[in-house]
C-alpha cells in the first residue's frame, strides 16, 4: 500500500527538519523535506513547520519566514478537506504571524533562553494530532526557545480557552494560561511550543511523544 505523503518545510535557520523527517517515516509517512520556496503543497496529507530560528529570528520569531513561498500557501493547504498542519516551535511563532492560529509567541519572561524536559498536559484529545493520549495526561517533551511566553489580549481569552490543547505543568516562560500549544477552530491545525520528535524514541526518553505524529498518522490512514 502506498505510504501516505508528508512534508516538513526547510527555511534557511531551520535545524529541526532531519528529526521531524526521521520521526515521520518511523511512523509510517513517506517524508521529504520542502525548500521554503516550493508552492504547491496539496499532494500532502500531513505538513509540518520545524523548529529553529528561520532567518535568524532577525525582525522576530516568524517575522520573515511567513512571508516565505510555502509558508503563504498554508492557508490554502489547510482549507483541503483532510490537510494537517503540525507548527514545532519556531513553527508556532510562524503559524500566529500567519494568522492560522491565535495569539502571539512573546520573550519568555526571565528574558533567558530555556531549554530542559518540560511535563505537560494533554488538556484536548479529541484533535488529528491527540487522539492517541488520555485526556488530562501528562507527559515529558523537551522546550528549547527564547520567545516562548502565549499572548493574547485579555479580551481575546474566552475565544482562545476552547482551542487550548497542550498546557505546562511548571509554566517555565510565563505563558498565558499555562499555554504550551493550541489548534485552530477546524481542529487541523496545532502549534506546539514542546518538540515532540525529541522524545520520540526511547533511546532519547520515554518515546511517549510519538503519539503527537502516530495520532496524525491513523486520522490520515482513516481518510486514505
Amino acid at each position: 500500500m502506498k505510504k501516505p505523503k508528508a512534508g516538513v518545510i526547510v527555511l534557511p535557520g531551520t535545524n529541526c527538519d532531519y528529526d521531524t523527517l526521521h520521526v515521520l517515516d518511523l511512523v509510517g509517512f513517506d517524508a521529504e523535506p520542502l525548500w521554503h520556496e516550493q508552492r504547491n503543497l496539496q499532494d500532502f496529507s500531513f505538513i509540518v513547520i520545524p523548529g529553529g530560528f528561520s532567518y535568524g529570528d532577525y525582525l522576530r520569531p516568524g517575522g520573515i519566514a511567513h512571508l516565505s513561498p510555502a509558508i503563504q500557501e498554508i492557508p490554502v493547504y489547510v482549507e483541503k478537506e483532510y490537510g494537517f498542519v503540525m507548527g514545532i516551535c519556531n513553527g508556532f511563532q510562524i503559524l500566529t504571524e500567519l494568522g492560522i492560529l491565535k495569539g502571539a509567541l512573546l520573550r519568555n519572561i526571565n528574558l533567558r533562553f530555556l531549554c530542559m524536559d518540560q511535563e505537560i498536559t494533554i488538556v484536548r484529545n479529541d484533535t488529528p494530532f491527540t487522539r492517541e493520549f488520555k485526556k488530562m495526561e501528562h507527559i515529558t517533551a523537551p522546550i528549547a526557545h527564547f520567545d516562548g511566553r502565549y499572548y493574547i489580549p485579555d479580551e481575546e481569552i474566552d475565544v482562545v480557552k476552547p482551542l487550548v490543547t497542550l498546557t505546562y505543568v511548571n509554566n517555565p516562560n510565563g505563558s498565558m494560561l499555562d499555554i504550551a500549544g493550541i489548534v485552530n477552530e477546524r481542529g487541523n491545525v496545532l502549534g506546539l511550543m514542546p518538540h515532540p520528535e525529541r522524545n520520540s524514541e526511547k533511546i532519547i526518553g520515554d518515546g511517549s511523544a510519538i503519539r503527537f505524529f502516530t495520532s496524525v498518522y491513523q486520522e490520515v490512514k482513516k481518510h486514505a
